[in-house]
């Protein structure tokens, strides 16, 4: 199984934008690949943003899945000018 941290800075002054497109995100993953993110803000920091994503079984696929909806979301659009998404990928022992 495995887990998945996905953090980006969000553009300040589209930050309910982004919100709702990554709560859009989230149900579309849950739908493609039956795991549930959560997204999460670092304290003191409100434009860190972090999606989590854990249990998952197909690596794969979720990769396919997440890049697929995030182009379409088009999440790019919401983030920090010249800042990208960092995707982790941890594997349980």
């Amino acid at each position: 199984m495995f887990s998945y941290y996905v953090y980006y800075r969000v553009d300040a002054n589209r930050a309910a934008e982004c919100g709702s497109r990554v709560r859009e995100l989230l149900g579309a993953m849950r739908r493609a690949t039956g795991v549930q993110g959560r997204l999460m803000k670092k304290r003191g920091e409100p434009n860190l943003w972090m999606e989590v994503y854990e249990g998952v079984a197909d690596d794969a696929k979720f990769e396919w899945e997440l890049a697929e909806a995030v182009a379409r979301l088009k999440i790019q659009e919401c983030l920090m000018s010249g800042t990208p998404r960092h995707i982790e990928c941890f594997e349980n022992p």
